[in-house]
């Protein structure tokens, strides 16, 4: 079911494994029959850890969304509640078990499990509410990193990078730490942290204090992480602001991955049975599961768009290929054998018809003149063409009254390539998006603004280029095909967190000492000790395994540049990669978006 989480050099279904474990434990403290009531916003991390299987081996017999008003039927010893520690959330608690029929079922046990953190302020709002007492067990399941995939883990804390720069609340900070320190518990202590930007830096510090906390009570494990690098998003805001051109990166661009799941439009996967022309196609989304469990999504998952369609055909010219062999079998062994084959081929097949319709899905709005204008203006902000002046494409948009996120991508990334826009050029974007969508829009110019995504450019001096030189941000010549260098995930431009984890590796940050300086908050370097006897002998040739965690979200054309890092002969490097979020540009300015909603009268 998920082997793919062992598929690479840290073997993360153990971290799965403790997920699983500590959750049986908690069911099986409520004895009895079950109903879980979820949080809606769980049940999709919850089920990269727990399938509905596990929960039924512990009497869990029905599962409801957490809604105002009655609960369900059901005929059940316990409800449990599972939630994260929101205080609207409560509310909505509170009315439930304020509604239950005492008459009907007295016997019935509530108890509640927040996730991933108890909170005194929510457990006064149940005591206020008059429901505190119901609740038998009251814990917390401390659901910190979650397994995505062979290489990649995340927090899925969708209000990270606001809490953090807008709100000044470092409690998705706490649980990064937390998550960290659960790391190290499994696979060893990590000898070196590198960082940069102002959250990595409380990062590091509540790990080396929660270290000293917990001093006597480590298990000696030999390290498997030689290194852990923690970034702040805010370091590079181009990266999620940019169009993603790999493969997953569009699909997540234009469908919207969540939790490995993306939900296609249905008729480009409607069996096609000759003579029925286009009646009683199927009007359900299609659900997908995207991760590397599937040969051919990991294959092309990384590879700049561009290049997919040749590999899906030479992997259809393989596939017919081994179909027609079943012509040749002759002798009752050779039958037997392209028998036993048979399962793999047909899986094989429908996930190539299945990649097909998706790559047919993005090529219709890959080839479309408004994906290529709108591409093109991006590629001239990164390149640092007319930067600093108001953006006729842009306008056009507005005036076509074009989807806002698209126009607050644009404007923004304009304002990062140019460190800052100037004031008259500010204010015509504003004035102009205000006119056109309408006043209530102002807060989100205000966050946006608050957050460092839109600025007014302070000195006449413009960093970026500086940043992009030395860092060789932009590549002219990028070969999609064969790529050689980071830059192909973005067509031209290398993400700059990406590279920083790359000149980290080979030849250290020493080199870039200036640069690092123009960019956002400290960069540090710590020095975590190792008892005695666990030090690693590197073997020759053996790479170092670093893990890069990128605080306030990363994009998956950022995890396939790291991806393309590990892979390279010479790298030396292999990357595990951890979030907050995993984010692209729409989700990311979305969590930043605030509407004026009118008072009622």
């Amino acid at each position: 079911m998920a082997a793919h989480l062992n598929s690479g050099r840290v073997n993360l279904m153990a971290l799965r494994e403790a997920g699983r474990k500590e959750l049986r434990e908690f069911l099986d403290k409520c004895a009895g029959s079950k109903a879980i009531v979820w949080d809606e916003y769980l049940t999709g991390p919850f089920g990269l850890i727990a399938q509905y299987s596990l929960l039924k081996e512990h009497e869990v017999e029905k599962m409801f969304t957490l809604k105002p008003g009655r609960l369900p039927p059901a005929d059940v010893k316990n409800i449990i509640f599972f939630v994260r520690p929101r205080l609207e959330l409560m509310d909505i608690i509170a009315e439930n078990v304020l509604s239950e029929d005492r008459v009907r079922c007295p016997q019935r046990d509530f108890h509640i499990l927040f996730v991933p953190r108890r909170s005194l302020l929510c457990e006064q709002r149940l005591k206020d509410q008059g429901v505190l007492g119901s609740f038998i067990h009251r814990e917390e399941y401390s659901l910190d990193l979650i397994p995505f995939d062979g290489d990649l883990l995340s927090m899925e804390s969708e209000s990270a990078f606001k809490e953090c720069y807008l709100e000044n609340d470092q409690t998705s900070l706490y649980h990064a730490a937390k998550g960290l320190m659960t790391l190290q518990a499994l696979y060893g202590t990590i000898p070196q942290i590198f960082g940069k930007g102002e959250c990595a830096r409380h990062v590091a510090n509540m790990m080396i204090r929660m270290k000293r906390e917990f001093s006597g009570s480590q298990n000696p494990i030999f390290p498997v992480f030689d290194t852990l690098l923690l970034l702040d998003r805010n370091i590079d805001l181009m990266s999620p602001l940019a169009t993603q051109l790999t493969y997953e990166g569009l699909i997540d661009e234009i469908y919207g991955i969540q939790n490995t799941y993306v939900k296609l439009p249905p008729e480009k996967f409607a069996p096609k049975k000759p003579g029925e022309g286009g009646k009683d196609l199927p009007t359900e989304p299609k659900k997908l599961q995207l991760n590397s469990a599937e040969e051919l999504y990991a294959e092309i998952r990384d590879k700049n768009f561009n290049a997919v369609g040749s590999v899906l055909s030479k992997r259809a010219k393989i596939i017919s290929a081994a179909f027609e062999e079943r012509h040749h079998a002759k002798t009752v062994g050779e039958i037997k054998q392209f028998v036993s084959q048979l399962p793999h081929m047909q899986a094989a097949r429908s996930s190539l018809a299945n990649h097909t319709s998706i790559a047919e899905l993005i090529k219709d709005i890959t080839t479309s003149e408004d994906f290529f204008d709108n591409l093109t203006v991006e590629q001239e902000f990164m390149s640092g063409i007319d930067t600093d002046k108001v953006n006729n494409y842009i306008e056009d948009c507005i005036a076509q009254k074009h989807p806002l996120i698209k126009i607050l991508r644009l404007i923004c990334l304009q304002s990062v390539c140019n460190s800052g826009l100037k004031q008259k050029v500010l204010d015509h974007y504003k004035r102009e998006i205000l006119q056109t969508y309408g006043y209530e829009h102002i807060l989100t110019l205000n966050n946006l603004e608050k957050a460092g995504l839109l600025k007014t450019q302070l000195t006449s001096r413009n960093n970026y280029p500086t940043i992009r030189k030395t860092l060789r941000l932009w590549m002219d010549d990028v070969n999609e095909q064969n790529p050689n260098d980071i830059s192909y995930v973005y067509s031209g431009y290398a993400p700059l967190s990406v590279r920083l984890a790359q000149l980290l590796a080979r030849p250290g940050w020493r080199s870039i000492e200036e640069v690092l300086k123009m960019l956002p908050g400290p960069h540090f370097e710590e020095r975590q000790q190792l008892p005695t006897g666990l030090q690693k002998k590197r073997q020759h040739g053996e790479n170092r395994v670093t893990l890069v965690f990128f605080l306030g979200g990363v994009t998956y054309a950022e995890i396939a540049a790291l991806r393309f890092l590990s892979q390279m002969e010479d790298g030396g490097t292999e990357y595990v990669i951890a979030t907050t979020k995993l984010i692209n540009g729409t989700s990311w300015v979305k969590s930043l978006m605030e509407k004026l909603e009118p008072p009622p009268f």
